[in-house]
């Protein structure tokens, strides 16, 4: 067996275009996917039964279903159910902002749990209203918390982006197919772009134990 990467040289910098897109994806999804996972957490922690019951059914289809198959839903979908011609760009930001919601809304709960209930106490007894309290003492000290969980996400969305090929998005792996078809070498552009994503990765990972390190400093 020889890899012929001297064809394929030429047509790299189509494929690396493609990280533009998978950033995009990933970076957008992640924004959205965090305040939609704030909002189901304090739904979750509300006294509001229904509130909590909505939130909780909402995590558990979302991450109970193949990524895959919401992304066919909404794109293929929304089109049938509504007569809106959804594009691309729309169903994938859609769909793994909603998916990613579901995971960091148990992120957030599961840190700010973790914050020692009596400092929520100490501050309501000394008249800091719920939602400042929140703010102010219980969210910062989650934050500290959940940071690698949330670099995780993050992660796994990224990764995840990948799906977008098959709705037709130019990303890394869907660039690297159209190469793979061109020039009927299919190793050497999947090679490429697997690096690229484990290039991209490391970066997250870097960008992650620096934050997590001036964070502990500020302390």
């Amino acid at each position: 067996m020889t890899l012929d990467f001297g064809r394929i040289v030429p047509s790299i910098p189509f494929i690396l275009q493609g990280a533009l897109v998978t950033l995009k994806y990933a970076g957008l999804s992640i924004f959205f996917g965090f305040f939609l996972g704030l909002l189901l957490t304090l739904m979750k922690l509300s006294g509001l039964k229904a509130m909590k019951w909505f939130a909780d059914a909402y995590t558990s289809v979302f991450r109970g279903t193949p990524l895959l198959v919401q992304l066919y839903l909404i794109y293929q979908g929304i089109p049938e159910l509504t007569g809106y011609s959804i594009t691309a760009f729309e169903a994938g930001i859609l769909t793994f902002s909603l998916n990613s919601g579901a995971y960091v809304s148990e992120i957030i709960r599961a840190g700010v749990q973790a914050v020692d209930k009596g400092q929520m106490e100490a501050a309501l007894s000394l008249g800091v209203s719920y939602p400042l309290a929140m703010k102010d003492i219980i969210f910062p000290q989650a934050v500290k918390n959940i940071l690698p969980a949330l670099v995780n996400e993050t992660i796994n969305m990224l990764k995840e982006s990948a799906l977008i090929s098959v709705i037709g998005e130019s990303d890394l792996l869907r660039r690297a197919n159209i190469i793979a078809a061109e020039k009927y070498l299919y190793f050497e552009p999947l090679l490429i772009a697997g690096a690229m994503y484990y290039v991209l990765v490391l970066i997250l990972s870097w960008i992650a134990k620096h934050l997590e390190i001036r964070l502990a400093r500020s302390d």
